[in-house]
């Protein structure tokens, strides 16, 4: 097994935040990397050494890119997997177009779940409507509509109150291939990133406690408050799940908790994983090193938790009256910010993120909603941030998240 050392070149499929951070983890190591997307001056292109614009269904382009580096990754599962199939004739592919091939239809990724004996939620394909009677009696109401293809935050999935209701989703979702899923009253959102090496080598990081909010990841919190049973069950998911799929790098295991303390695999994520930002701070190895060390062929690193810590996503909305005062985040000393270099700031877009390092669970919880107050211009304590009566505080604090059921 040959390895690829610092000095080579490694190649990134996607140029958003997930390759950028790869690409300043990958460049501090030694490596040359390249990327390839489709946006002038994405993020990871102002941090790569060679970047080439090109569309994916350009083969010949993506082919050309591919043959000035040594191994070939992606930031997003929805590189075409036949893509990377063809790529694997030339050059190593990590994670393999067979990962990709699976998780890029949520049907088939369900399905391989159930073969392999993982505990998920009641699911039914809607090939038409057909197929609405009998989804309906095997998965019930109310029940969640998604796409089988190209859904990603909370993109392509509708919250379905009955049958009538499923017929009016099923036309809004362009009468699409789609998966009908049971709504799962979880206590928590939990996910467990770890990577495997080409040796089969496992490391796991702290497990991490999610919340969302509009479908998009809102805070995530590690380590987790759960009972050991609960963390060791988590972590046993996924190895075994990384196992199965034979996988090479980076992964994330989503998972819900329920009240009585099962926990259901909701969604794998094969790359590094919005959840597993913290290790970029907060670990001794980040989740984008350890991918690197994973498909390059070298030993993983040590995935230790150095210090409780709290991410938050910062969304373009903040961005609405002008650029946030960043002073006002950084006058906390415990924060790290991370930006990702977008020049469009949309209201649901993924601008940046930042961690705070901070012991006491609720002192950390009071902090995150003062620093979001504070850039959103407004004052500690006013109404800007509630949501039916909700506060930041209050969602990020509860145990009870029946109301993110319906986005998952």
């Amino acid at each position: 097994m040959n390895m690829i050392a610092p000095g080579r070149t490694i190649g990134v499929l996607g140029g958003g935040q997930l390759g950028r951070m790869l690409a300043m983890e990958g460049r501090r190591m030694g490596y040359r990397v390249g990327v390839l997307d489709p946006v002038e001056n994405c993020p990871a292109a102002q941090v790569a050494d060679f970047y080439v614009q090109s569309d994916l269904t350009n083969i010949q382009g993506v082919l050309d890119f591919v043959s000035k580096v040594d191994v070939v990754t992606v930031e997003t599962e929805l590189v075409p997997w036949k893509l990377l199939a063809k790529i694997e004739e030339v050059r190593p592919s990590r994670p393999s177009s067979f990962v990709l091939g699976l998780v890029q239809d949520r049907l088939v990724q369900r399905q391989f779940l159930q073969i392999h004996g993982f505990p998920q939620t009641l699911f039914a394909s809607i090939q038409g409507r057909e197929s609405f009677k009998g989804a309906a009696q095997q998965v019930g109401f109310p029940s969640i509509l998604k796409t089988r293809r190209l859904g990603y935050d909370g993109m392509g999935q509708i919250r379905v109150s009955s049958e009538k209701h499923l017929n009016e989703a099923w036309r809004e979702l362009s009468e699409n291939p789609s998966v009908l899923e049971a709504i799962v009253p979880f206590k928590m959102e939990l996910s467990v990133v770890l990577a495997r090496s080409l040796q089969g080598d496992i490391q796991l990081y702290s497990l991490a406690e999610n919340v969302h909010k509009q479908n998009i990841l809102h805070s995530t919190r590690v380590p987790a408050k759960v009972p050991h049973k609960v963390w060791s069950r988590a972590e046993e998911l996924a190895v075994s799940l990384t196992e199965a799929l034979d996988y090479c790098g980076v992964m994330a295991v989503e998972l819900f908790l329920l009240e009585d303390g099962t926990l259901l695999v909701n969604e794998v994520a094969p790359r590094p994983h919005n959840s597993g930002h913290f290790t970029f701070g907060a670990c001794v190895t980040s989740q984008f090193e350890q991918h690197l060390r994973a498909i390059c062929g070298l030993p993983l690193g040590a995935s230790s938790l150095l210090h409780p810590v709290t991410m938050v996503n910062l969304l373009g909305n903040l961005w609405q009256e002008g650029p946030p005062q960043w002073d006002r985040l950084l006058v906390h000393p415990q924060v790290q910010l991370h930006l990702y270099g977008k020049s469009q700031a949309g209201p649901r877009r993924k601008m940046g993120h930042f961690l705070l390092f901070e012991d006491n669970r609720s002192h950390a919880l009071s902090q995150v909603e003062t620093i979001l107050q504070e850039l959103a211009h407004k004052h500690p304590g006013s109404d800007c941030h509630r949501k039916d009566g909700i506060s930041e505080l209050s969602v990020l604090d509860s145990q009870t998240t029946l109301s993110s059921a319906e986005f998952h």
